[in-house]
């Protein structure tokens, strides 16, 4: 199974007041069926991240607010508060009629089996993550995030003292997969430009590094990213879900750079725009929303999604305030190997 990055922290159950809107990624996005369809009803349950988070739920919220708003679907809506409540805001759901029910990380991942067994006429899909063991009507939506973070680890680089330093929420897949895109990043740019940037809180060939082991607590965040700056980190890159915005307090208390995750940190954590080179984007608003759109013409498969940089499913964020401070020979390297990736000439396998 696929394992998600997303964090967790306290929410407001059930319909909480609306958060921001973080816009659809940029991607090629399929048109969606005209017309209007108001007896069709779509649902989403959040992680206990909740959906403000500025990153996860945020964003795969995205997908089904703009398929409500195109296409005057219904929508229903439950915030996760913790763990416990997966298998009941499922029922609920399933109660209220929901003929298609998205679920928001792996944490999700047995309740939504479980409701998706009961309930073989409903569609479920699941962010960021795959069974073993393919259900009939559950589909799978992955992202292939080492893509991006292999640009992100060369940007990072080659704006850096000597030392980058990076963090996770805890020890699974889908949070390492980023760091260790990200240290492989770095290693391509030690090695084009003969130079010798370390990275602080992950070593690939080991698999060991730092962790908040909590996604929700933002003092954790801020404390390990205090520590990897005070051993001389200058980029910061957490991916650590809400707990990661404490990596970026700390980043810019101490005047440091960062890389934000899965969103362009510029858009949904604004405040901290001026230290962000970067963000890894993951495109779950897409993602999510051409799911439900297939429910709704009847072309929902369980066929896993994959979202690549060549499918547009992740992405490297505009650089925003530092276009100017990011030579153009850097900007080249990186759009060069964005294409290597998507023309298999460049993979991390």
């Amino acid at each position: 199974m696929v394992l998600t990055a997303c964090g967790d922290r306290p929410g407001d159950n059930d319909d909480a007041a609306e958060p921001a809107k973080t816009p659809l990624a940029t991607a090629s996005v399929e048109p969606l069926p005209e017309g209007q369809f108001p007896d069709f009803k779509a649902c989403m349950v959040s992680d206990s991240g909740g959906f403000d988070d500025k990153s996860f739920n945020q964003t795969s919220r995205a997908g089904l607010t703009e398929v409500e708003e195109a296409l005057g679907i219904q929508a229903a809506t439950i915030q996760s508060n913790s763990d416990s409540e997966y298998p009941g805001n499922l029922r609920r759901l399933v109660n209220q009629g929901c003929q298609h029910i998205t679920t928001v990380g792996f944490k999700l991942g047995e309740a939504t089996e479980t409701a998706a067994k009961n309930n073989p006429d409903i569609d479920f899909s699941i962010v960021d993550f795959a069974y073993e063991q393919p259900l009939e009507n559950v589909k799978g939506l992955v992202f292939a995030t080492e893509e991006p973070s292999y640009l992100a680890g060369y940007l990072a680089a080659s704006q850096s003292e000597g030392v980058v330093g990076t963090f996770g929420g805890a020890k699974i897949p889908t949070v390492t997969i980023f760091m260790d895109g990200f240290a492989k990043g770095v290693a391509r740019y030690n090695e084009d430009y003969d130079a010798d940037v370390q990275v602080l809180g992950w070593d690939p060939e080991t698999q060991e590094g730092s962790f908040t082991d909590d996604f929700e607590n933002k003092s954790k965040g801020a404390s390990i990213a205090n520590t990897l700056i005070q051993q001389g980190a200058d980029v910061i890159f957490p991916v650590a879900g809400p707990a990661g915005l404490g990596g970026l307090q700390a980043a810019k208390q101490n005047d440091v750079r960062a890389i934000w995750v899965d969103t362009d940190g510029c858009e949904s954590a604004a405040e901290y725009c001026d230290i962000l080179l970067t963000s890894v984007e993951k495109a779950m608003d897409l993602a999510v929303r051409n799911a439900i759109a297939d429910s709704i013409t009847d072309e929902f498969t369980n066929e896993v999604y994959n979202g690549t940089l060549e499918n547009g499913g992740v992405s490297l964020a505009p650089y925003h305030q530092f276009e100017d401070a990011i030579d153009q020979e850097i900007k080249d390297n990186i759009e060069q190997m964005k294409s290597d990736f998507i023309s298999g000439e460049l993979t991390l396998n």
